[in-house]
Order: C-alpha cells, then structure tokens, then sequence
C-alpha cells in the first residue's frame, strides 16, 4: 500500500476527522488506499494554534503525545486538486483540472493546511484511525508500507 509521511499534528488531525485534505508542494497521480504515517517531527508551534490545539484537545491529544513514527490511519485518497484563490471570498479553490466542479476550502479546513496558489491539496475520505499506531520509519514522497491494515 502506498503510503505518505506527515509531520504532527497534521497526520493526527487527518486520522480524528478533523482535516480532510493534506496540502503538498507537488501533485499525485495515485488514488485509492494510502497509509497515513507521523513522522517523528513535531511542530510544537502549530500544535499551540488555537485551532489545533481545540481539534486535538477534543480527542485526548496534546503536543507532548501524539504518535511518532508510526502509521496513524488509513485513507482514501481521492483525488488531488490544484490550489488557486476565489477572488470574491479571497478563500482557496481547489480545481483538477478535469472541467469538475470547484471546491472552496472551508474556513476550518484553511487552518489545517497550506493552501497556497501553485500548491495542491490531496482530498483523503474514508479515514480509518488504527487503534494502535504501528510503528514503521517514513520516507520523502509516496513509498510502500508493508504493514497490515
């Protein structure tokens, strides 16, 4: 199974259902499964914006425990949108590109990610949070996890 490498808290909000899209600098072709996994990074920074802090507080987490180097859930990545700007709202729009209806980034979700123009946004759907976090070591860009799911 394909899987990604996120720093926390992002990969935590992603497995609670609280962010729906992760933000990247480059574009995917894949889609269907993907193993969401924490790298051992965290930013502590992030963790203390209200916002976050709020999401993972409504799960029991804080910056001093969330998983690490594990595989955190499972997703279904669903399709990868390019990042540009409402011009009306100022909000980001997501388009593919394919003549499909754009999507405008809730407020929310604008708080959980980097929705820079040029950027994109992978849509995750069908999050499955593992019970236990199973460790495994991440690597850059998309890569095969072996593991279970």
């Amino acid at each position: 199974m394909k899987a990604i490498t996120i720093i926390q808290p992002w990969a935590t909000l992603i497995a609670i259902l609280e962010k729906g899209n992760e933000t990247r600098g480059w574009a995917t072709k894949h889609r269907g499964p993907i193993a969401i996994h924490a790298g051992k990074k965290i930013d502590r920074e992030a963790c203390e914006v209200p916002e976050i802090k709020a999401a993972l507080a409504r799960h029991g987490y804080t910056v001093d425990n969330l998983p690490t180097g594990a595989v955190v859930a499972i997703a279904n990545l669903t399709e990868c949108w390019s990042i540009g700007t409402d011009y009306q709202s100022g909000m980001p729009l997501l388009y593919n590109g394919t003549g499909a209806t754009d999507k405008r980034v809730s407020v929310k979700e604008d708080k959980f990610g980097f929705y820079s123009p040029g950027r994109f946004a992978w849509e995750m759907s069908d999050v499955k949070r593992l019970a236990e976090p199973t460790p495994a070591k991440g690597m850059q860009g998309l890569w095969n996890w072996e593991g279970a799911a």
